[in-house]
């Protein structure tokens, strides 16, 4: 990571969401809040979500802003026939697990090229389930940050699940199962 003058010393934020729309929103308004604080950001889209956003919202929605750009990895998925769908979740998930991170170690040296002008990363901001990233950025010597996209009582649960379950917490008892029975 060397110098590249002024633009050397500038944090360089690389921000990657899962690809689903309730973990790309909340990752995006994290970006923001770190290029507002000063920081080059770099957020990464699919190619699939990428093309999504382009169609429905045309090129100037990802032309980004100076310090602020949008770059791409393959999710590993096949094409889709339909182009405008939710791709398959459980799908989704075993892919970016197991194809994203070459794509993403790339990505990462790409962004680090003291020919784009850019600062070199500098940290790496990912969602909690794209764990992969944390592999690239330790072995870059990043540091690495993970964003959980849903609630934090949702975190709660996830986190002491297994406490919940030993203490005959979860699953729930004696709750009715039909929602005509319980809403008032």
């Amino acid at each position: 990571m060397g110098s590249m003058g002024p633009a050397a010393g500038k944090p360089h934020a690389v921000c990657l969401p899962y690809p689903a729309q309730g973990h790309i929103t909340p990752m995006l308004n994290v970006a923001k809040l770190l290029h507002a604080r000063g920081f080059d950001v770099t957020f990464v889209n699919t190619e699939y979500n990428h093309a999504r956003l382009v169609r429905s919202r045309g090129p100037a929605a990802v032309a980004g802003l100076p310090g602020f750009r949008f770059a791409t990895i393959p999710d590993g998925l096949p094409p889709s026939d339909d182009d405008d769908v939710t791709q398959d979740i459980p799908a989704l998930c075993k892919s970016t697990t197991e194809t994203c991170l070459g794509p993403f170690r790339d990505l990462l040296a790409r962004l680090n090229d003291p020919a784009t002008g850019h600062p070199p990363v500098t940290c790496v901001v990912s969602d909690v389930v794209m764990g992969f990233s944390m592999e690239a950025a330790n072995e870059l010597g990043l540091p690495y940050v993970q964003l959980w996209t849903a609630s934090a009582i949702s975190y709660l649960g996830y986190r002491h699940y297994r406490l919940l379950i030993s203490r005959g917490l979860v699953p729930l008892k004696g709750i009715r199962r039909a929602a005509g029975e319980w809403i008032p």
